[in-house]
């Protein structure tokens, strides 16, 4: 049977002995496998990136590399390979070398044929699994995608509901959220489910634009207003009629251009710039801002009728860091993207590398997040994303805690110290027990506490492990 005949698990061999790849290739022939054969580690590297192979079988003691040099050159570029060493002069000791140093298994030769056929049944099934549960996280995607957004914890859940509520019927609104969080996101959901959907959806980022050019952006001004206005200019409030603005960062606007903007939210007129005429004009706007406008009204900073006009219906998104629920999902939703985008067969992310993006903070929120991931699949070599993989900040254990002067119970610090100790060791139960002093059932009593509380979404991770 030809390789091309066979659709399944991809198997490299690589023995310097013929005869040994022959018995091989006729041992699992009529298996769902696609035998490839190398007969030297130097050509089984080249043969790796050329076919990724999930199974490689190679022989130890070889003329050149050997089996265990072979196999961390492997393992470095893609750490999803099962690797499995042969030998004919087995021992216990290189077989719980070559195993600590990543191998699946350890057969000593002459091969047992029943054990090898029992070994790759086995490898067939996992792969049965692996395809099943890709197919449920994409299920999982679809059903908590939510007009782009992905989210499953309770305060997203309540965003997508509120957005569901507000749609319909909203003249004004106000989004609340940190930088990366999806403001605009949000804001294009609310349009597309509103009855204006067909109409103008327009965008102003008001920090990108100096003041003196602002107003004429919004508003629009007649030729001969001002130096280089040499006809007569609509603003997006007027390009936008019958539709939807989207005023990104308003807490930057101006005392005046908040003037101006009143007077649309109120009047439903704009003035164009250096023109005594008003028109009509009719728009829903939606703001959008980091900063916190109440008290920027105390400080004479914001107009509080603005304020008021605006926060009539208000959206708040949580940061990441307060969602961690969600940070699976969200991987998932980014790894699809970006592996479709550059053409990469990317399946997932190691358990490790899991550990270290959960333990990070997230200042820059979502969109740090997809940065991240996209990045990680422009580096990754292999068809899984690992720690070397990531950018050059998180590939140290040692991230930077953000400060915070919260109290907490005794319960939570040892929840949280023991988080730490999983992430330093890469989730290895057994040794964090060592570390602490404590048996491993305790370590996965406390496992089930916190992901019975709110601090799940970071022993998730470690459970799975």
């Amino acid at each position: 049977m030809s390789n091309r005949e066979v659709s399944g698990l991809k198997l490299l061999v690589v023995d310097d002995v013929p005869e040994s790849l022959q018995a091989i290739r006729q041992a699992l022939s009529g298996a769902d496998i696609q035998i490839f054969t190398a007969p030297n580690a130097e050509l089984a590297l080249e043969r790796c990136a050329a076919i990724r192979p999930r199974v490689v079988l190679s022989n130890l003691v070889m003329t050149g590399m050997n089996g265990i040099e072979l196999m961390e050159r492997v393992l470095a570029t893609d750490p999803a390979t099962d690797f499995i060493l042969m030998t004919a002069y087995y021992s216990t000791d290189s077989a719980i070398e070559a195993i600590q140093k990543g191998a699946r298994d350890f057969f000593p030769k002459p091969l047992n044929i029943e054990k090898l056929r029992s070994a790759f049944e086995a490898l067939l099934e996992e792969a049965k699994t692996r395809n099943r549960a890709l197919q449920l996280d994409q299920d999982l995607i679809d059903a908590y995608q939510f007009e782009n957004m992905v989210g499953r914890s309770p305060a997203m859940l309540e965003v997508f509901a509120k957005i569901r509520r507000i749609a319909p019927h909203f003249r004004s609104v106000l989004i609340n959220g940190g930088t990366g969080t999806g403001k605009e996101l949000v804001a294009h959901a609310l349009h597309r489910l509103s009855p204006v959907a067909s109409a103008t959806f327009a965008v102003c980022n008001c920090s990108a634009l100096v003041e003196t050019l602002l107003e004429s952006e919004l508003f629009g001004y007649v030729g001969g207003a001002f130096t280089g206005a040499v006809r007569d200019k609509q603003g997006i409030f007027e390009y936008a009629n019958g539709g939807t603005v989207f005023l990104d960062e308003v807490g930057e606007l101006s005392l005046s251009a908040q003037a101006k903007l009143l007077r649309v939210l109120q009047n439903h007129e704009v003035q164009r710039v250096g023109s005594p005429i008003t028109r009509k004009v009719d728009v829903r706007v939606i703001a959008a801002t980091h900063r916190d406008l109440f008290k920027m009204t105390s400080q004479g900073l914001f107009r509080e009728d603005l304020f008021y006009r605006l926060s009539i219906v208000e959206i708040s998104i949580p940061p990441l860091a307060q969602r961690k629920e969600d940070l699976p999902l969200l991987q998932r939703h980014f790894l699809r993207k970006y592996s479709t985008m550059y053409r990469r067969e990317i399946t997932g992310i190691t358990r490790r590398a899991q550990s270290r993006l959960a333990a990070h903070h997230w200042p820059g929120n979502v969109r740090e997040l997809e940065n991240v991931v996209s990045a990680s699949c422009i580096l990754s070599t292999g068809t899984v994303i690992d720690l070397p993989d990531l950018p050059e900040a998180f590939r140290s254990s040692r991230q930077i805690e953000p400060e915070t002067d919260e109290l907490m119970t005794l319960q939570a610090m040892q929840q949280r110290y023991l988080l730490r100790v999983l992430d330093s060791v890469g989730g290895n139960k057994a040794r964090a027990a060592e570390i602490l002093g404590v048996g491993r059932n305790t370590i996965y009593q406390m496992l089930h506490r916190i992901r019975s509380g709110e601090n799940a979404p970071l022993a998730d991770t470690y459970n799975s492990a």
